[in-house]
Parts: structure tokens; sequence; C-alpha cells
């Protein structure tokens, strides 16, 4: 389920205050090139367009980044140091930290909140690719992406109010799903992941990503299940040990599927969703868009390792 809750004492939050905050492995790790993904405000659209192949590919190979968080969504600061924070992230489990994913953000990409003013009865998801926050006059502040998730102020007859780290502002209600903030949105399906993940075809790998700018194999399976309820490890290693077990025989539609170097032997390097008849819906690599393949006859035939299940059944049909 997720939820817009917060397990941090305090009664100041830190959440994210661009579009896309970066998380990266050290402080050293943005080059130059880099330099519109670690301002504020960044330019996620400016970033990944300029990026060439290598540059791209660079920021895997060279291990420079960990993940992304959206604007609004809460990071706990562990330490200081100059101009960077070193955070983890709650709503991202992983083995690496108990309290959420670890890395280093430019401190200015965060903001301090109290969690009287934060918290709403209802939050408002980002349904839609993009979506502009706007100013009541309806000029256009921040581009944001996918389930950006941030506080329900109340509706008019067009939008929705947010409460946002800048103030008040609103988004067009037709891009968004407000819901409960102590429910969390709706479960749904396998099928209805694909569907989701169907809108994303062809959007260009991103090492990290986790927003519609651009996905990595486990940040796009990670994005459609919190579209549809539920909260998931954040890398693929640990969405292989949660979850509910699925013999290869049992594979349905949404089922995570997961690969393995030595031909399913090694370490887990992929993950995607079972599409059905044989087919894969993923997040491929550098240089290549979300795509939906047969496995017969790929070395990802070869090399499918695991399945697991966290969606469920729609009631009536279990």
């Amino acid at each position: 389920m997720t939820k817009q809750t917060f397990d941090q004492s305090s009664e100041e939050l830190w959440v994210t205050a661009v579009q896309v905050a970066t998380i990266w492995t050290a402080r050293s790790s943005p080059r130059d090139i880099d330099q519109p993904g670690i301002s504020n405000p960044t330019n996620i659209d400016e970033w990944v367009n300029n990026l060439t192949f290598e540059t791209t590919s660079a920021l895997s190979d060279e291990n420079r980044i960990q993940t992304q968080t959206l604007y609004g969504e809460a990071v706990i600061i562990t330490e200081i140091k100059d101009d960077w924070a070193h955070v983890v992230i709650p709503t991202q489990s992983s083995v690496k930290n108990k309290r959420g994913y670890p890395g280093w953000v430019p401190r200015g990409q965060l903001k301090k909140v109290t969690r009287r003013k934060w918290q709403r009865k209802e939050s408002a998801a980002i349904t839609s690719q993009h979506a502009w926050l706007e100013t009541e006059n309806g000029e256009q502040v921040m581009k944001l992406s996918y389930m950006t998730i941030l506080p329900a102020e109340r509706e008019t007859t067009d939008r929705i109010h947010v409460v946002t780290p800048h103030g008040l502002y609103f988004l067009p209600k037709h891009a968004v799903t407000v819901f409960a903030s102590d429910q969390g949105l709706e479960k749904r399906c396998g099928n209805d992941l694909l569907e989701a993940g169907k809108h994303y075809l062809e959007l260009d790998y991103f090492w990290g990503g986790m927003s519609s700018f651009g996905y990595d194999c486990s940040g796009f399976t990670y994005a459609m299940h919190k579209a549809n309820g539920y909260q998931i490890p954040r890398d693929a290693g640990d969405q292989a040990q949660a979850g509910h077990k699925i013999p290869r025989d049992e594979l349905a539609p949404g089922d995570l599927i997961f690969f393995a170097y030595e031909e399913g032997k090694g370490r887990i390097h992929h993950v995607g969703f079972y599409y059905g008849d044989g087919k894969m819906l993923h997040s491929p690599q550098t240089g290549r868009g979300i795509e939906l393949i047969s496995l017969k006859g790929t070395n990802y035939e070869k090399e499918l390792c695991a399945a697991r299940r966290y969606w469920q059944p729609e009631e009536g049909n279990s």
C-alpha cells in the first residue's frame, strides 16, 4: 500500500524540493554535465537529453547513481558535509540500510517542513506521465513525474489544491488521483500493473531512474507497483527476496521475473514483468527503451532464475 505517511520522530520533516532528486553514491559522483540534475530547480529533461550514450553508461559503469526521489518525497538526513546531505529514503526499502535506501543528495534539493503543515487527510498522486504544478492564475511552475504524491488541500472544478515544499499550488484534476492518506492507493491486480507500464513503452532507460523522465529496470517495476497500491523494495535483488514465490508453471500477468548471471545461477542483475504468452515488459538497459519482448531464444530465457508476486487478485477472482 502506498501511503503518504512518515516514520521520522521529529515534528519536522525533510522532503524533496525539486522535480526529481538524484541520490548519488558519493559527493564527488556528479560531473559537470550533471549540473541540470543537481541544481535547484532541476531540469531533468535538459539533463537527460544532453547525455550521450557514453556519459549515460558511465552513471552505472562508474557507480555514480544510487536512486532518485520525487518532489515531496520524505528523506531522513543522517549526515551533512559541506553542501551535501547523506540521506536514507524510508519509502524505498533496501538491504543497504534498514531505515531505507541510502546515498548523497545536494542539500539545496531538500526543504524542511513541519509535520503539522505537511500532512493532510488526503493525498494527490500524479497518474499521467507528467503534470505541471501551477500557480493560482495557471502559470506553469514545475514539470512533475508520474507518481509524485503531494498532500491535497482541497478540490476546485478542474484542479486540486496541493501542499508543496514551496507552498500551496495546483495540479490539473485530470492528471491526478486523490486518495485517503492513511489508506493508500487502491490495490489492483496484475493486469493493471501491465496496463500502467504499457504507457511507458519506448521511454529511454536511465540508470537509477525512479521517474517518468527515465526508469531503470527495478525503478520501473517499483513505480508500477506504487501506482497500483503496493510498496515493494527498490532493487531487483531485494524484490526477488520478498513477495510470494511463484513457480514458473504458475506465472501470471503482472508477476515479476528475475534474471541472474551464469545462466541463472549467479547474481541477479535484472527484473521485468511477466506479460503472458512467454513475453516480458521491462526497462532493459542504457540505449534502449521500455519494451515488450518474447523471452524465447534470448539470453533472458537462459538467465531466468526466480519469480515473485506482490499483487492481489480482484475480490471474487481469487
